[in-house]
């Protein structure tokens, strides 16, 4: 399993001056063509799902795929949700598999922009999930004409010290002159601002738009404390160049046809990106480096009393999901009836909690108690409990 923590691998790629590609996960394509690239390069890498992408796949379907790769993966994966917007996005993306999420407050007040960054961060780090906040603002450069959503807020360096002092968060996604998106003509980068960001903040610094740099400009970047560096325009257009190609030789081509070197031209052009960025090749000592990444189940054996009716005992149980469900960082909960019904033990619980320090937390969570003070231990005085892993 190469799913680890992604502050371990920001960290270490901040320490050793090189930065991780972070890039956006469209489809199984993009899935695909990420992971088999960063293998190849012998390199860790962030899946990226943005919450903005949202209404172009189904969430759930897509990063359950996300997991499976990560977790077949010979290379150090983490999955971010990339510009969460609320702490209930946030909730959801940990809920449904992200091990590390951005909240982006970006274009509040900076009070409110501290607030809702600190109060997610305390959630997430409960649950064990890395952190990303911004501050200023990246505009979005709008498709067709080039002409950007907003102006540009560039980040002050005294208030990205009070920023990430208050907030807590792991890394730091600064603006210092990207735009999202494909700029008209090459952006002019504030280096020095964002030399004084880095030595004022102190954590992994994070770079959003990333398409469109020159080389030289990733050099610079990342030689003044950017760990990670957010990539998708440059994927999406070759993408798209693959396709556009692919129609003109096959003008009545079906889907396969249409659709047929998207991942390999996705590929390469990570490859490219990856070597630029100094993280081929670090694989195997981030992973040395890195935490895994651990789900916990909980098994939860109970009976219930003779005199309790089987509808009243049903009631509660699903009662009981609904609560516990809600519980920041479990990701499923489940219940069960044992088929043999003379067994000793009738009734289960199955819980998966996102990671050790969700299932350390829930012990003591308001909910999780208060359910099992006024509606379990009252009929279930026998409940046996197992926590486990998967064996490696």
């Amino acid at each position: 399993m190469a799913l680890v923590h992604m502050a371990d691998m920001l960290n270490h790629a901040y320490r050793h001056g090189y930065a991780v590609g972070a890039f956006n996960v469209a489809n199984f394509d993009f899935l695909e063509g990420v992971l088999t690239a960063a293998e190849a390069c012998r390199a860790p890498v962030v899946l990226n799902l943005p919450e903005s992408h949202l209404e172009h796949y189904n969430f759930e379907m897509l990063i359950a795929a996300a997991v499976v790769g990560a977790q077949r993966a010979a290379v150090p994966v983490a999955i971010n949700l990339d510009h969460g917007t609320s702490m209930k996005s946030a909730v959801h993306g940990i809920k449904s598999g992200c091990n590390a999420v951005m909240i982006d407050a970006s274009a509040l007040p900076l009070d409110e922009n501290l607030r809702c960054t600190r109060e997610v961060t305390d959630m997430a780090h409960a649950c064990g999930v890395a952190v990303e906040g911004e501050l200023g603002y990246v505009p979005w450069a709008e498709n067709g004409d080039n002409k950007h959503t907003g102006d540009i807020a560039y980040t002050l360096p005294a208030e990205a010290k009070a920023f990430v002092e208050r907030t807590g968060v792991d890394c730091l996604a600064v603006s210092i002159g990207t735009v999202h998106g494909l700029a008209h003509g090459t952006p002019k980068l504030d280096i020095t601002r964002l030399s004084k960001i880095s030595e004022a903040v102190g954590i992994p610094l994070v770079i959003h738009g990333g398409t469109g740099l020159t080389d030289d400009q990733f050099r610079k970047l990342i030689a003044h404390g950017v760990a990670k560096i957010n990539y998708y325009t440059g994927l999406a257009d070759v993408a798209g160049a693959c396709i556009r190609a692919q129609l003109k030789e096959h003008p009545k081509g079906s889907y396969p046809q249409l659709t047929a070197g998207v991942r390999d031209a996705i590929g390469t052009e990570i490859e490219r990106m990856i070597r630029l960025w100094g993280s081929g090749g670090r694989a195997a000592e981030v992973l040395k480096q890195c935490r895994p990444w651990r789900e916990v189940e909980q098994i939860a054996f109970y009976n219930a009393p003779e005199k309790m009716a089987e509808s009243e005992t049903t009631a509660t149980m699903l009662r009981g999901q609904e609560t516990l469900s809600a519980v920041p960082g479990i990701r499923t909960v489940r219940t069960g009836k044992s088929l043999q019904p003379d067994g000793s033990l009738r009734y289960c619980w199955l819980i998966r909690f996102a990671s050790q320090a969700v299932a350390d937390h829930y012990r003591t969570n308001p909910a999780h108690l208060r359910f099992m003070d006024k509606a379990l231990r009252a009929v279930t005085p026998d409940l046996l409990t197992i926590d486990y892993v998967e064996a490696e």
